[in-house]
């Protein structure tokens, strides 16, 4: 089990996390526009924050293009922000929910879809480079990430029976999944809605209901859990490795009368 060694301080909701160059980059929640929370990851300080146009509902840095994405799930579209001084947004549209996002080993950024039920990627500047169909056993897409051999990892599911975190070939059809009722009861996964996939190929997965983070091997088997609900205190959503410093940042949030009312981010030695 990993080990927590801080804690952000409480705030709204927590929509994103990503890093860059040993900044934190915390996306919070708000109706009106991206309220971006930015931190030094080694002393934890907060720097200073971005404030961008339109609300945001997930984000992911890219080095090789110096930006930040951010998925804007009401007006089904992203933003692209110039780093360091996010003086230089454009945005284009998604025509469909663009739940989360990723970068991928090209540097295109790849986008979940729910309502069409496909990954899209997209160039830097936007433009659509091609689409995935999901099999339709992949229920309620959250999260994909590409593996470097164009494959994908992607999790989905909305109930602990249509949970699964399944390899996908690039052709869009099932190689292997994890999960679902016939795994033992201390291994089944109920809402997986983020992944990350760190250097080695081992799979971090993000459990909304059972309030933890656990470890896939890279062939889908279990592992450990990583961070537990003892741990983690309120419903984890995204999370961010940082595998230098072999740390998870994971964005937890506080439900309270059908909606989140806060949140922070919870930083576990791994």
């Amino acid at each position: 089990m990993g080990r927590v060694l801080h804690s952000l301080p409480d705030g709204e909701p927590v929509c994103g996390i990503t890093s860059l160059d040993n900044l934190l980059y915390v996306l919070r929640a708000d109706k009106k526009a991206g309220q971006i929370e930015v931190y030094d990851m080694d002393s934890y300080r907060l720097q200073g924050s971005l404030t961008i146009p339109g609300r945001g509902d997930a984000i992911i840095a890219c080095a090789h293009h110096s930006c930040l994405y951010i998925s804007d799930i009401t007006n089904k579209s992203i933003r692209r922000v110039g780093l360091p001084h996010s003086d230089d947004v454009t945005q284009w549209p998604v025509n469909d929910k663009p739940f989360s996002l990723s970068v991928t080993y090209t540097h295109s950024v790849l986008v979940t879809c729910d309502e069409v039920h496909k990954i899209k990627e997209f160039s830097t500047d936007g433009k659509l480079l091609r689409e995935t169909k999901l099999p339709h056993r992949v229920v309620s897409p959250w999260h994909t990430v590409q593996l470097s051999s164009g494959q994908f990892i992607v999790c989905h599911g909305d109930s602990p029976q249509k949970s699964r975190v399944c390899h996908i070939g690039s052709d869009g059809y099932i190689v292997k999944s994890y999960g679902g009722p016939k795994a033992p009861a201390s291994h089944q996964i109920n809402v997986p809605v983020h992944l990350a996939v760190d250097e080695d190929g081992f799979i971090f997965v993000v459990d909304l209901i059972t309030f933890r983070v656990l470890l896939l091997s890279p062939d889908l088997a279990y592992v450990r859990d990583v961070v537990s609900r003892d741990q983690l205190k309120w419903h984890p959503l995204r999370l961010s490795v940082d595998v230098q410093r072999r740390r998870l940042y994971v964005a937890v949030n506080d439900w309270k009368d059908d909606k989140y009312t806060a949140g922070r981010v919870v930083i576990v030695s791994v």
